[in-house]
C-alpha cells in the first residue's frame, strides 16, 4: 500500500490489521498511563478530552486511556475514570469523539486495582490477604472472583456503546489481574491459585465474557507482564506460558511490559539502564509462542529503537508513553524519514514517586495546552500531585460512597 504522497509507508507507517478484522492505521500507539485526570468523581474533564485529541491529532494509530475502572469501589487513583450504569455518558461520548478525530483509535484500559486499591476510598482486596509492610489486603471471596467476568464484560459493552473503538483488559503492572497471575501475589489453593493455568484462569473467563458481550468484530486487548521484577513473583518463563494461553482465546493484541507497584519496587522506567525497548528479549521469545500481534511498550527513547523493534520482528506496534507526555505529535514526526527525538529530562535523586508525578503533572500541562510554561522541578510536582489526589477524596466519597468489604468492581 502506498502513503498519500505515492510512496510506500515507513515500517511505523504501515496499518496493522488485528484478528478482528479492525485496522490500526500506523503501529505507534499512546501506552496507558495514569493520567489522572477526571474530576474527581469518575468522569472525564474537558482538559482530559483536549489532552485525548491532541494525541490524534499528532499521529497515533491507537491511545490507550490508562486505568479506565469497572466499578468505583477499587481504583487505582481518584483521578481515574469509571465506566459504569451512571458514568457521565455525555462527557465520554466527547472522549471518544475527540481521541478518534484524523483516523485515530481510542480504546479504554479496563482496571480493577486489587489489592493496589487507593486505600482513602477503598478497602483493598486481592487474590489473597497480604499483610506486609505497606500493602495491607483481605483476599476475595469466590463469590466475588466469579462475579468479575460479568463486571468485566458489563463495562466492555458499555465502551463499545459511548463509541471507543475497542478494549484493553489490564493484566499487568501488579493490578488485580496482574495479581492474579502472580504467584507472590496469589497464595489461593482453589481452582484460581497454584499452577499457572489455574492462575490464568479468571483472565481466560473474563477474556470469553468480554468477547461475548461485544461480539466477534470489536477488538479486545490485554495488557500483561513480561516479568514482576520481584523477587517470588511473575517471571518470564510463567510470562511465556500465558503468552501461550492466550493464543488459544480470541484476544486482538497482547501489550508486554512489566514491573509492579508493589511498595517500595522499582517501576519498570525510574532507574532503568538499559539501551533501547526494557523487553525486548521477551517479547522475541513471545512471538515465537502465539500468532496473535504483540506490541510493545517501555523504554521507546529513538525513533530508530521503534523502526528496529518493527522492522526486526520484535514487534507488530509500539507503545509510546513518556516518550508522548514530552512530545504529543512524536507520531507524526516519527512517521518522517527525517525526524527527531524527544529530549529526556534528567531528575538527580528524586524522592521516590515523583518522576512519575513530573510525568503526570505534565500531562495536566499538555491538556491545558500549557505545557511551555510547565517548569515544575520533579519535587515540586510530586507535592502538588499529591494533594490534587488527598482533594479528590472528598469528592470520590460523595459520589460512590464509602466501599464495603463485599464490593467487586
Amino acid at each position: 500500500m502506498k502513503s498519500a504522497t505515492g510512496e510506500a509507508p515507513t515500517e511505523l507507517g504501515q496499518q496493522l490489521r488485528l484478528p478482528c478484522g479492525v485496522i490500526l492505521k500506523n503501529r505507534l500507539v499512546k501506552a496507558a498511563m495514569s493520567d489522572s485526570l477526571g474530576d474527581g468523581a469518575g468522569n472525564p474533564t474537558e482538559h482530559q478530552i483536549k489532552l485525548y485529541q491532541r494525541w490524534a491529532e499528532g499521529g497515533a494509530a491507537l491511545a490507550l486511556v490508562g486505568e479506565m475502572q469497572i466499578g468505583p469501589h477499587y481504583p487505582e487513583k481518584p483521578g481515574n475514570l469509571v465506566l459504569g450504569p451512571d458514568a457521565d455518558l455525555s462527557a465520554l461520548k466527547r472522549l471518544t469523539e475527540q481521541g478518534s478525530v484524523s483516523g485515530a483509535q481510542i480504546w479504554p484500559q479496563l482496571g480493577h486495582a486489587g489489592a493496589l486499591a487507593y486505600s482513602p476510598v477503598s478497602a483493598p482486596k486481592g487474590p489473597s490477604p497480604l499483610h506486609v509492610e505497606g500493602l495491607q489486603c483481605d483476599g476475595l471471596t469466590l463469590e466475588e472472583i466469579e462475579e468479575l467476568p460479568h463486571a468485566y464484560a458489563s463495562a466492555a459493552l458499555l465502551a463499545k456503546k459511548i463509541g471507543f473503538g475497542g478494549v484493553q483488559i489490564h493484566a499487568g503492572h501488579g493490578f488485580l489481574l496482574s495479581q492474579f497471575l502472580s504467584p507472590l501475589f496469589n497464595k489461593r489453593s482453589d481452582p484460581y491459585g497454584g499452577s499457572i493455568d489455574n492462575r490464568f484462569r479468571i483472565v481466560g473467563k473474563i477474556l470469553e465474557a468480554v468477547r461475548n458481550k461485544v461480539g466477534p468484530d470489536f477488538p479486545v486487548g490485554i495488557k500483561i507482564n513480561s516479568t514482576d521484577k520481584l523477587v517470588g513473583g511473575l517471571g518470564e518463563e510463567e510470562a511465556l506460558d500465558v503468552v501461550r494461553l492466550l493464543d488459544e482465546t480470541t484476544v486482538d493484541l497482547i501489550d508486554i511490559s512489566g514491573g509492579t507497584y508493589f511498595p517500595g519496587a522499582a517501576s519498570s522506567s525510574d532507574g532503568v539502564r538499559v539501551k533501547g525497548p526494557y523487553f525486548a528479549d521477551f517479547a522475541r521469545r513471545a512471538k515465537r509462542v502465539t500468532s496473535v500481534p504483540i506490541m510493545l511498550t517501555g523504554g521507546f527513547k529513538t525513533r530508530a529503537g521503534a523502526v528496529a523493534a518493527v522492522k526486526g520482528g520484535l514487534a507488530d506496534a509500539v507503545g509510546l508513553a513518556r516518550s508522548m507526555v514530552l512530545e504529543p505529535e512524536l507520531p507524526n514526526i516519527w512517521l518522517k524519514e527525517a525526524s527527531s527525538d524527544p529530549v529526556f529530562p534528567v531528575f538527580n535523586a528524586p524522592q521516590e514517586g515523583a518522576v512519575t508525578a513530573w510525568y503526570t503533572m505534565r500531562l495536566a500541562a499538555l491538556g491545558e495546552e500549557n505545557e511551555h510554561n510547565f517548569e515544575l522541578s520533579a519535587e515540586e510536582a510530586l507535592e502538588i500531585y499529591e494533594r490534587r489526589d488527598a482533594e479528590r477524596v472528598a469528592l470520590w466519597l460523595k459520589r460512590f460512597g464509602r466501599v464495603s468489604k463485599s464490593s467487586t468492581g
